[in-house]
């Protein structure tokens, strides 16, 4: 199964260049929107620690900046369920379809 010619068949494959193009941009959309997500928080903290450090109500000691910090960890596990969503649906689809046409199992 080293046969050098399949990974040039698998190159070739008009089905392998959409799976990698297809991909690579849904990769980095989903990074841009987490960074976006985190860089922002990170800039409240540097500018609007005041803000932040309010507490949510009287009488707690939650501040704002708790579910704001929380809210940044669970849309990074969202995103990454998004990922392996369309990872074990399209992706694989298109994987089984690379596979079939260059004829290896």
């Amino acid at each position: 199964m080293n046969d050098p010619t399949i990974y040039q068949r698998i190159e070739d494959s008009a089905h392998f260049r959409e799976l990698v193009a297809k991909r690579q941009r849904f990769a980095t959309i989903l990074s841009i929107i987490m960074l976006v997500i985190y860089i922002s928080f990170i800039l409240l903290i540097a500018f609007a620690p005041g803000w932040l450090g309010t507490p949510l109500h009287a009488g707690t000691t939650v501040t704002r900046g708790i579910p704001i910090g929380v809210g940044v960890i669970l849309i990074s596990f969202f995103l990454t369920g998004v990922y392996v969503w369309r990872a074990n649906g399209e992706f694989d689809r298109l994987n089984n379809a690379v596979l079939r046409e260059v004829k290896v199992s």
